[in-house]
């Protein structure tokens, strides 16, 4: 009976106990995962290469089997490594192999799929090779890796890392270098990854639908990101893999917050989702709305990454829910390059669990990549269930191979262009525009002499350029002999008849000179509202009641034909809330006159010094900057062609009645295409001028945001941008605020009429902003579009201050906390 009860007792323990070894021999199984193919190679190297994470690298006397080359060099360090090679793979990048011919890596394949491919590239110094000058390819079976790469940087290594799908037992990998050059590699690793790490299909993006076709790509690892947390190295991993943190992509790190939990207590579900798509270290750290409650519901936590246009891109994003207290809590919405993939996401329908890991892929066509550069965003919902509240755990951006199956161009392994247009194809047009652009020069040789011979006595004087009546700044020559001809007042009737001399594109108004007259009262000193290189701007009343500002050159100034060429030219094309309209233009014999919407405001900088003026806000100053913003943004982006300004100041943002910002003044405005440098005479304002553009005479988009930089230091400072009366140091603002920035000193150059109303990190984002514009190279300064965020992030940050104050003060009249509570809750 005893035995019989023991027996009993022993079952409920054993049970427990094979439960238990169940449980852990699963996650021992989901956290582990053991390659079928595992081929590390240390090239260069004459003996077996140990990392600290435990991986051994074998040397090339081990892997001769494994190459097929006609000749080869081994070559080793002759001098220190860069301190920015990482110190876990120092010994890697001591030694290279040198390849003067084609030559290829075969490597046996005991189950098929997925491989990675790692390459490792360092330019060390060697006396007999110049490894920088190396030009080469790299390719696989089926696929082009890198098409004439060159490490021309011997400061720091580059890093490759691939994943391709092998359906054949051989793999290999040839190095081709390019004709009179060369080959060089300092280590490779081809790996096995596990078969469900890519899916064939993903979340298509514009329009959301589902792409399939990943099992035949290549994939090129461009970006993998540990948001929230720290730097995840190999040993971390269980597929070696590196994710790097989020810092240096965060496009507001001011209004986010980061959040973490204990990496034990996340979990897998039973089904998707592995260590091996992300290890707990990512799941266990996220970044969420700051403030969440006081932020707007159109707030989203940006991050942003540089990719190449030409190539669609598999975006994976990886969510886990630390947020939350309870499940059905946090919904929020999953943008990428402002295309809504995910709306109110919930990741508790999702996994049903909090600290549960979850990822989605989308798949970014290379069309909806228009700046070279890819935006993942999380933001909050509408919705009135659940926080005010997103977040984002980590993400991964792959370039996807092209039509060519290739990741670096358009050849393809068997060297032929898989272009829009075959090189032989192009050859033969080529061939024919040149062909008929060579009979049509010769024919219009051939009119020419012949109109020459033919052309009637007193030509001369038929054609004086006197008597044209626009001689100099007409945008249309004289076509034929009788628009030449005839007095200045015949001519002067048929433009008021037909208005079309002057033909800008759109529909402006062409007003005859006299209406010009009779609107200014015969060009009135006292209606002069304002006075520039151009010419003089009267106040004036059409013969609706319609008051204008109207601006008036002089016939006499090369620099005035010119400019009132430009600025009908743009303000024709352009049309933007954030820009002054033009009404119409007068262009009589030597007027040149043109038409804008009246701004009853005048200039931005009346209301900042200088007139007896009302102070404007700190808040209404950032509106006004943020309304600058989005014109200039316009201008660079928005237009047909990118439109650089070259005169921003604050003479040029005028203000409507409402005080809403409109740039103008385009007459020095020149189109330079995007990210391009354009040769040009310098122009634009003293103390505004980029200095950059000044040295180089490039023009850039970026000369614009230096501009705008002193606009925002002399928006907080009140004072001119440069004046000769204060010390020298002093006498140029952005110099000025620069250094006191940098010495922590920014608080003594604010406007003290606004000082004490402005919230501290308000304050902080414009400077910061300020001073990046400040940039002294243009590629270290940002773009107009990520001014104009951190200007709406500023302003943000002082509208919330500003209603925490009001609920302070109501509570402080009503002696309750019941007005703030509820403002909290809102």
């Amino acid at each position: 009976m005893d035995v019989e009860n023991k027996g009993t007792r022993l079952k409920p323990t054993i049970l427990l106990f094979l439960l238990i070894l169940h449980l852990f021999l699963s996650t021992l199984a989901k956290s582990s995962f053991t390659p079928h193919v595992n081929y590390l190679l240390d090239c260069g190297s004459s003996h077996p290469t140990q990392l600290t994470d435990g991986r051994t690298f074998k040397s090339d006397r081990e892997t001769t089997s494994l190459l097929a080359t006609a000749e080869d060099v081994q070559i080793s360090l002759h001098s220190n490594l860069s301190p920015s090679v990482p110190s876990s793979l120092l010994p890697l990048y001591q030694t290279a192999r040198v390849f003067q011919e084609e030559s290829t890596y075969s490597f046996y394949i005991s189950k098929t799929g997925r491989l990675w491919v790692r390459l490792y590239f360092f330019p060390l110094s060697n006396p007999s090779y110049n490894l920088t000058s190396a030009v080469f390819s790299v390719q696989t079976n089926h696929h082009v890796l890198l098409h004439e790469f060159s490490a021309r940087n011997n400061d720091s290594p580059v890093f490759k890392e691939y994943l391709v799908n092998v359906s054949d037992t051989r793999f290999s990998l040839k190095f081709k270098p390019k004709k009179t050059s060369f080959a060089f590699i300092n280590a490779i690793e081809v790996v096995s990854a596990p078969d469900a790490l890519i899916s064939n299909s993903a979340t298509a993006l514009s329009p959301l639908a589902e792409f399939k076709g990943l099992f035949n790509s290549a994939l090129e690892v461009s970006y993998r990101i540990n948001v929230g947390g720290p730097t995840i190295t190999p040993d971390d991993d269980t597929l070696a893999r590196t994710w790097e943190t989020d810092g240096s992509y965060n496009i507001f790190p001011q209004g986010s917050e980061t959040i973490s939990v204990s990496k034990k207590g996340i979990k897998y579900p039973d089904i998707g989702v592995t260590p091996s798509i992300a290890p707990n270290l990512v799941y266990a750290s996220a970044v969420h709305v700051k403030n969440a409650t006081f932020m707007r519901p159109n707030f989203n936590l940006s991050w942003m990454v540089n990719v190449e246009r030409s190539y669609s891109y598999l975006i994976r994003m990886h969510f886990c829910d630390i947020l939350s207290r309870s499940l059905n809590q946090l919904y929020f919405n999953v943008y990428i390059n402002g295309i809504e993939g995910v709306s109110a996401l919930n990741l508790s329908s999702q996994t049903k669990a909090l600290a549960s890991a979850f990822y989605q892929d989308f798949v970014l066509n290379a069309r909806d990549i228009t700046n070279g550069s890819i935006l993942v965003q999380v933001g909050p919902t509408n919705l009135p269930q659940g926080m005010t509240d997103a977040i984002l755990n980590g993400f991964e951006v792959m370039k996807i191979s092209n039509i060519a199956d290739s990741l670096d161009g358009l050849y393809s392994v068997d060297g032929k262009y898989k272009g829009p247009c075959s090189k032989p194809m192009e050859m033969k047009i080529l061939a024919y525009v040149g062909l008929a652009l060579a009979v049509t020069a010769i024919l219009l040789l051939v009119i020419t002499c012949i109109r020459w011979k033919k052309r009637p006595q007193g030509w001369e004087n038929h054609n004086r350029f006197s008597s044209c009546p626009l001689p100099v700044h007409s945008p249309i020559s004289c076509s034929t002999k009788s628009s030449c001809r005839g007095s200045t007042a015949s001519s002067s009737r048929k433009s008021n008849k037909h208005g079309n001399r002057v033909t800008p594109q759109g529909p402006k108004r062409f007003f005859p000179f006299s209406e010009m007259r009779q609107a200014t009262n015969n060009f009135e000193e006292k209606r002069v509202i304002g006075v520039g290189g151009f010419g003089k701007v009267y106040l004036g009343t059409l013969k609706d009641g319609t008051k204008v500002a109207i601006k008036r050159g002089s016939g006499n100034s090369e620099q005035g034909i010119n400019e009132f060429r430009t600025e009908l030219e743009m303000l024709s094309k352009l049309r933007h809330r954030h820009l002054v309209s033009l009404i119409g233009f007068c262009d009589e014999n030597s007027e040149m006159v043109l038409v804008y919407e009246y701004m009853a405001n005048g200039p931005f900088r009346s209301h900042i010094y200088g007139f007896d003026l009302p102070c404007l806000s700190w808040q209404k100053r950032l509106e006004i900057c943020i309304g600058a913003a989005r014109g200039l943004y316009y201008l660079h982006t928005g237009a047909a062609q990118s439109i650089t300004h070259r005169d921003v100041k604050t003479t040029n943002i005028l203000l409507d009645e409402n005080y809403e910002a409109k740039v103008s003044d385009f007459g020095l405005s020149k189109v330079v295409p995007d990210e391009a440098q354009v040769s040009t005479a310098v122009k634009g304002s003293f103390g505004y001028l980029d200095p950059e553009y000044y040295r180089s005479q490039q023009l850039t988009q970026k000369s614009d945001i230096y501009s705008f930089g002193v606009v925002l230091f002399e928006v907080l400072c009140a004072r001119p941008v440069i004046c000769p009366t204060r010390p020298t140091e002093e006498i140029n603002l952005a110099e000025w605020a620069k250094k006191q920035h940098r010495r922590g000193l920014v608080n003594e150059i604010i406007d003290p009429r606004i000082a004490v109303t402005m919230n501290p990190q308000s304050l902080s984002v414009f400077v910061e902003i300020a001073e990046r514009c400040l940039a002294d190279c243009g590629v270290d300064r940002p773009s107009m579009g990520d001014v104009l965020w951190h200007l709406e992030y500023a302003l943000r940050l002082q509208e919330a201050a500003s209603r925490i104050d009001e609920a302070e003060d109501k509570r402080a009249s009503i002696g309750t906390n019941e007005d703030l509570y509820f403002l909290r809750q809102s």
